[in-house]
């Protein structure tokens, strides 16, 4: 699978997006102390609604590395075909990230200039394999998520317990998604694994809030 794909931003962020919405649907039973088939009908729900967004974020993903791939070759062109050596370091250093960009010198943005002049390949934009396999695993992201949360619901008949064992599965769920991305980031995992709950229980607590 492509980077993009693998990066744990934004596998966090297809994960938390995927418990957000089942979450806010099952918090609704605690809200509303809902019988065995108000169960069925969130869980149902929770399904489809995870099922539709995981489509939904998969095909933004293709569209979106298709567009990384043309912005990066509409950059290459324009650096190439710039009307002065000033104005191609300026699309080079727009192109890069800050931080890199401000520790170029003048002789090294020319020597990537030169390089890229020089480099006659253009890479294609046009989608492929991996695109197609990043797309179903962001998909699966999203809608795999829903499970661990709902199956306390599946195999538990008492409401109350199933919803404390959902709440907890999901806690756990937040703590470790936070933990990969505060590793990722060089931070204390517990911290940012903690930070991950506190975010999630907010959004929820917003988003049944709002209506959501």
């Amino acid at each position: 699978m492509s980077q993009r794909f693998l990066d744990p931003i934004e596998r966090t962020s297809e994960v938390l997006f995927g418990l957000i919405m089942v979450l806010t649907l099952t918090s609704a039973l605690r809200v509303t102390g809902g019988s065995q088939e108000d169960v069925k009908s969130v869980l149902a729900a929770a399904i489809a609604c995870n099922l539709a967004w995981g489509l939904v974020d998969a095909v933004m993903y293709v569209m979106t590395n298709f567009m990384e791939r043309a912005r990066d070759l509409a950059t290459l062109r324009a650096v190439r075909s710039a009307p002065s050596t000033e104005a191609a370091h300026g699309r080079i250093l727009a192109a890069l990230p800050q931080a890199v960009s401000a520790m170029l010198t003048p002789a090294e943005i020319e020597s990537l200039r030169q390089r890229l002049i020089q480099h006659a390949h253009e890479s294609d934009v046009a989608l492929n394999r991996t695109d197609f396999l990043g797309a179903l695993g962001v998909f699966l992201l999203v809608f795999l998520s829903t499970f661990p949360i709902v199956i306390p619901f599946i195999v538990l008949s008492n409401l109350s317990l199933a919803l404390r064992a959902s709440s907890v599965i999901a806690a756990v769920m937040l703590f470790a998604t936070g933990w990969s991305l505060g590793r990722y980031a060089g931070r204390p995992g517990w911290r940012v694994g903690l930070a991950m709950v506190a975010i999630g229980v907010g959004l929820v607590t917003l988003t049944m809030a709002l209506g959501g």
